[in-house]
């Protein structure tokens, strides 16, 4: 059964050693209504992307929010056949969250090891990044590098990609 609650993951993390804050607020379905509704959060904010290739593959992309991604550049670097954004119902099977609830936690619900995931290397360059834990409702600050740190442990090992100058900053 997947995750679908932010306790249980913060329990997880603290089994792991990771350090996180979480922060309640309104739910937040869009970057923009991130941006107003957050408060005033330390660290980068990430977005994160779920997509599909045109051969059945899954992928969870994660950009800093400001990253504009081109999709068919995305898939050339990662030499991923043509993206598109996977369905609600893949979303929900798969990484067992809603539309809004997107992020690189929701690794902990592909058990069977489908969606890979990857991380823009500009995310790296935080030291604190800001994701949803699960639901849209709540945010959890973390160090960037104990975000990878927990994708290792769950088995999901990022792939690191450089879409510097083949993207727009907005």
């Amino acid at each position: 059964m997947p995750l679908d609650e932010s306790q249980p993951l913060m329990t997880m993390l603290e089994e792991f050693g990771i350090a996180s804050a979480t922060v309640e607020h309104p739910s937040l379905r869009t970057i923009d209504d991130s941006r107003r509704l957050r408060g005033d959060l330390p660290g980068a904010h990430a977005k994160s992307l779920f997509l599909k290739d045109r051969r059945g593959g899954y992928w969870l992309l994660v950009a800093l929010e400001q990253t504009r991604i081109d999709l068919r550049v995305a898939a050339s670097v990662l030499q991923a056949p043509r993206f598109s954004f996977a369905s609600m119902d893949e979303l929900s099977r798969l990484l067992g969250v809603v539309p809004g609830a997107v992020s690189p936690f929701a690794a902990v619900n592909d058990v069977h090891g489908r969606v890979c995931v990857v991380i823009e290397q500009r995310v790296l360059a935080s030291e604190l990044i800001n994701c949803h834990p699960l639901r849209n409702d709540r945010t959890t600050t973390i160090a960037t590098l104990d975000l990878v740190r927990f994708l290792e442990q769950i088995g999901h090992p990022p792939r690191i990609i450089d879409l510097s100058g083949l993207t727009e900053s907005a």
